[in-house]
């Protein structure tokens, strides 16, 4: 059965029931929102459940030193974070409902999310037309984050010609997973410059996945012909993205420093042969 195909859980009903009710009741909460893949209609059995909520200007640093409480009137808290993020805090309840909360104050609540969104509750109706834009990475940012890949690829390979140049293979194979997440990125920033280059998150909505397939042979064992076999993999993959996206983006390509980190992983290579 496909994805999109599968029933979704009930108990997330049963906890945006309870949402609403707990928003109506408090007299601090003026609006609720549902927003993510449910509002989209992209939601499958594995989505997770996007609550929005904004409060009068005066309630809000109460409500969000409160929010703990506010929660368990949706369900039983297991797992409860913010990461050190403002205006939201992840949850998991005891029945398995996993989702995430915003919180917005009356005077400022445009930036809770992104996207479309479904109203689930509005007192004074502030969401009437309210647009929620979705946030992009400004250009000069995108270039930065750009400019970091092409430069540090060659830094965390020169960890990994250090790792294997001592038979410390453990280090070695993890320094694949850091070479394979820039290539990963490199590949969403040349599909779409302007969206954030989030990693493996949902990448395979971000590019075809026909694309990424000369790094499957990269995930290898921890044997040493393999590891060192899946880096000359990255650094080809590497070398037909970098040069080009940094010509379109105005960042000197750091030729020399590749020429140093070629030779080095050039003299392991041929040190393992010999």
């Amino acid at each position: 059965m496909d994805a999109q195909e599968i029933e979704q859980p009930q108990n997330h009903q049963v906890v945006m029931n309870r949402f609403v009710a707990a928003c109506q009741a408090d007299e601090r909460v003026v609006a609720a929102t549902l927003y993510g893949s449910k509002a989209r209609g992209a939601a499958d059995a594995y989505s997770d459940l996007d609550l929005g909520l904004i409060t009068t200007d005066e309630a809000y640093e109460d409500f969000n030193a409160s929010r703990e409480v506010f929660l368990r009137l949706l369900g039983e808290p297991v797992f409860l974070e913010d990461f050190d993020l403002p205006n939201i805090v992840f949850f998991i309840f005891s029945d398995g409902t996993e989702g995430e909360l915003l919180l917005g104050r009356e005077s400022q609540f445009n930036h809770n999310h992104g996207g479309p969104y479904r109203v689930l509750l509005d007192k004074k109706n502030i969401l009437a037309g309210a647009v929620f834009p979705r946030d992009h990475p400004a250009q000069a940012e995108q270039v930065e984050t750009l400019r970091r890949l092409i430069y540090w690829f060659w830094h965390d390979l020169s960890h990994f010609i250090t790792a294997m140049g001592r038979g410390q293979l453990w280090w070695a194979h993890g320094q694949l997973e850091e070479l394979r997440r820039y290539c990963v990125n490199l590949a969403r920033l040349r599909q779409n410059f302007s969206v954030g280059a989030d990693g493996y998150e949902k990448v395979e909505q971000a590019v075809p996945v026909e694309q990424l397939s000369p790094l499957q042979v990269t995930f290898c064992p921890m044997e040493q012909g393999a590891i060192l076999q899946a880096a000359l993999v990255f650094v080809h993959f590497y070398q037909e993205l970098a040069p080009p996206l940094a010509r379109a983006h105005g960042i000197a390509y750091p030729a020399g420093l590749e020429r140093v980190m070629s030779d080095r992983l050039e003299q392991l290579r041929n040190a393992r042969l010999n």
